[in-house]
C-alpha cells in the first residue's frame, strides 16, 4: 500500500511541474520576461529633474534606477531624447545603477526637452520596468545680453549738468549684478558718486551731484552685469558723452526773485516760484503779490541761494569761449546759440530778439554786458527752434529793467537791481546779487531746470 501511495504522489508532483513548465515563468525558457517578478525595477531618480528650467545646455541626461540592471538592454533605443519630434542623438552608459546621456553637441537654450525610458530596459533576472518612464526639462538662456541704447547717446554734446544716465539692455537682468560696480562713471581718471537702480530693462546712474559743465565724461556697463540665466555681457559698454556750457544755480534755481537789499511789489504779481532776500529783511507787496513757493527771507535758505548765485554770476561773467561781439540794441535780430559780449549795455528796443535753437533743445545762450540791460515797452524775446528759457542767460554788470507788458525769457544776473514795469513778464529767474527786485502786476515763471 504504501509503495502505491508513493507512486500516485510522484506521478502527481510530475504533473504539476510539467504544467508549470509549460506554462511559463517570466524569465524562463517558456515565459514573458518581468510578469511573475513582484518587484520589478524602477527609475528613482532623474536628472534633470521633471519640469526643471535653466538646465545647462552641455548637461548629461541620467536616470538612476531601484536596482542593478542588464546593461545590454540600455542603449541608445531604450534610452531616448527628444526636442519635439527631433530626436537628439547622445552616447549612452550604464554604471551603478544609473544610466547616462551624453547629448552628442550642446543643447538648444530656452528649449523644452523629453527624455524617455522604455518598457525594454529590464534588471538582471529580466525583469523589464512596467511602463515607460517620461520626463522633460528646459534649457536655460544661452544669449549674452545687449545694451540697445544710452541717454545720452555716445557722443552727445550740450547734455545737462543734471542729468541721470541710462542703458537699456535686450533683456531682463540680474538686479544684483547692476551696482556701481558694473555701472561707472568717470571724468577723465575721477569717478564720479552716484546711486544706480535696476527697473524695467533699464539701469539708472544718478549722480550724487550735478555734473561739470562743457566736461567729457566716459559711462561703462561691465561685464558683470548679467541676464537672468546668468549670461554676463560680451564685453564692457563703454560710451561717452559731453556736458553742456550750463551756469550751475544750485539751490538759486528754485528762486523766481532772489535779491540782497528789498523786494518790493504793487499790484497783483504771481511769482512760480520761490522768493528769497539775504541779507536784506524788508518783503512789501505780498499780498496782493503771490508766490506760489516757499518765501525766504533772512533765513539759511536765501543766504545759501545767495552764495550759490555769487558763483553762478562769477561763471557767467568768467565765459571766454569765442564770444560774439554785440552792443546797443539787438532789438529785430535772430541770434543762434553762443556767448554773446557787450562791454556796455544791451537793450531789446526796436523790435523782438528771436532765439533760434535749430533744433537742439540744450541750446546755450549766454549774454555778458558790463552795465545794463532794458528792453522796450511791448517788446517780447521768442523762442523757436527748442529754444528753452532754462538754458538762457543774462549776465547784467549793474542793473536791469524790464518795459511795460514786455515778454522776457531767460535768467537775469544782476549785479545790482532789477526792475519789473507793469505788466512785464518773465520764463525765468530774477536774481540780484546786492540790490533790490521791484515788481508791478508781473508774471515771473520759473523754467524746469
Amino acid at each position: 500500500m504504501y509503495y502505491r501511495i508513493r507512486y500516485v504522489l510522484e506521478i502527481w508532483l510530475s504533473a504539476l511541474f510539467l504544467t508549470l513548465f509549460l506554462a511559463g515563468c517570466p524569465g524562463d525558457r517558456g515565459g514573458n520576461p518581468g510578469s511573475c517578478d513582484a518587484n520589478p525595477p524602477m527609475v528613482v531618480s532623474t536628472f534633470p529633474v521633471n519640469s526643471s528650467i535653466n538646465i545647462a545646455v552641455a548637461a548629461n541626461i541620467t536616470a538612476t534606477f531601484s536596482e542593478a540592471m542588464d546593461p545590454a538592454s540600455i542603449s541608445s533605443t531604450t534610452m531616448t531624447l527628444y526636442q519635439g519630434v527631433t530626436p537628439f542623438a547622445g552616447i549612452i552608459t550604464y554604471d551603478s545603477l544609473t544610466a547616462t546621456l551624453n547629448p552628442a553637441g550642446n543643447l538648444t537654450g530656452n528649449t523644452v526637452y523629453t527624455v524617455t525610458i522604455t518598457t525594454a530596459v529590464r534588471n538582471l533576472s529580466g525583469s523589464n520596468i512596467v511602463t515607460n518612464y517620461v520626463w522633460t526639462f528646459t534649457t536655460g538662456d544661452v544669449i549674452p545680453p545687449t545694451v540697445v541704447s544710452t541717454i545720452p547717446t555716445n557722443g552727445a554734446t550740450n547734455v545737462a549738468v543734471a542729468a541721470n544716465i541710462t542703458a537699456t539692455f535686450s533683456e531682463a537682468m540680474a538686479p544684483a549684478t547692476i551696482s556701481t560696480t558694473t555701472m561707472t562713471l568717470y571724468q577723465g581718471l575721477t569717478q564720479i558718486t552716484g546711486v544706480v537702480s535696476y527697473a524695467g530693462l533699464v539701469a539708472t546712474f544718478n549722480p550724487n551731484s550735478d555734473l561739470a559743465s562743457g566736461t567729457l565724461y566716459t559711462a561703462t556697463i561691465t561685464t558683470g552685469a548679467t541676464d537672468l540665466a546668468g549670461n554676463a555681457i560680451v564685453s564692457n559698454y563703454v560710451w561717452t558723452f559731453t556736458t553742456g556750457d550750463f551756469i550751475n544755480f544750485e539751490t538759486a534755481v528754485r528762486f523766481g526773485v532772489l535779491a540782497g537789499s528789498t523786494i518790493t511789489n504793487t499790484g497783483l504779481t504771481i511769482v512760480n516760484g520761490e522768493l528769497g532776500l539775504s541779507p536784506g529783511t524788508a518783503v512789501t507787496g505780498f499780498p496782493p503779490g503771490i508766490v506760489n513757493g516757499v518765501m525766504h527771507v533772512a533765513d539759511a535758505a536765501a543766504a545759501q541761494a545767495k552764495l550759490d548765485l555769487t558763483a553762478a554770476y562769477i561763471d557767467a561773467a568768467s565765459r571766454a569761449n569765442a564770444p560774439i561781439t554785440v552792443a546797443g540794441d539787438i532789438g529785430g535780430q535772430t541770434l543762434t546759440p553762443g556767448l554773446y559780449r557787450s562791454t556796455s549795455t544791451l537793450a531789446i528796443a526796436t523790435g523782438n530778439l528771436t532765439l533760434d535753437a535749430q533744433g537742439d533743445s540744450n541750446a546755450i545762450w549766454i549774454f555778458q554786458m558790463g552795465t545794463t540791460l532794458t528792453t522796450a515797452a511791448g517788446n517780447q524775446i521768442i523762442l523757436i527752434g527748442g529754444a528753452q528759457a532754462s538754458y538762457i542767460y543774462w549776465q547784467v554788470g549793474s542793473s536791469a529793467t524790464l518795459g511795460a507788458n514786455s515778454v522776457f525769457k531767460g535768467s537775469i544776473l544782476a549785479d545790482q537791481s532789477i526792475t519789473f514795469t507793469t505788466g512785464a513778464t518773465m520764463d525765468g529767474r530774477a536774481l540780484t546779487q546786492v540790490g533790490a527786485v521791484t515788481l508791478d502786476a508781473n508774471t515771473i515763471n520759473v523754467p524746469t531746470p
